[in-house]
């Protein structure tokens, strides 16, 4: 069987997800951590962890926003993909996921808890993976206003508007 967006999409169940491209959440552990054992921002307990299924395909992207938690990446079919990522101090990284480790491609990153972060493609699709600890609540989600985050870092501005759907 050829892997495509289309069969990937409906073997696993896949949904538009608010940031762009699909995703569908595969596991959440039974563990809960109580919120006052959580560090300051979380708005109650969360799970251990939870693990995504992530695609992207061309013409489409992955906005910038962040989680209260750090996020591993995982690579897993397609094309290489990019995951360009601000730090609270204005520092840009570029995440190169893919299987060409001669590239400096990575099967495996972590963006921190609390770093802007937007991912793209680099060809037709892109079949990755994320894992969140603690675990994802949406509560924790924030997606990027294009003015503000350009505002707080202008030496990024170019990056920051193509990697925003608009203001929010």
């Amino acid at each position: 069987m050829e892997i495509t967006v289309t069969s990937l999409v409906e073997q696993y169940g896949l949904l538009p997800h608010p940031e762009g491209g699909y995703y569908k959440e595969n596991y959440r552990s039974n563990g809960v951590i109580p919120a006052d054992a959580l560090p300051g921002g979380f708005s109650g307990e969360r799970n251990f962890s939870t693990a995504i299924y992530f695609l992207l395909q061309k013409d489409n992207f992955s906005a910038f926003h962040r989680i209260l938690s750090d996020e591993c990446w995982h690579f897993y079919h397609g094309a290489p993909a990019n995951v360009y990522v601000i730090d609270p101090d204005g520092n840009s990284t570029t995440i190169h996921l893919g299987n060409d480790m001669g590239a400096g491609q990575q099967f495996q990153a972590i963006v921190p808890a609390g770093c802007w972060f937007a991912s793209e493609t680099l060809g037709d699709f892109s079949f990755t993976g994320c894992t969140v600890a603690p675990g994802f609540d949406f509560r924790d989600f924030e997606m990027a206003d294009a003015d503000v985050l350009a505002k707080e870092f202008p030496q990024h501005e170019k990056l920051i508007r193509h990697f925003c759907r608009k203001n929010v």
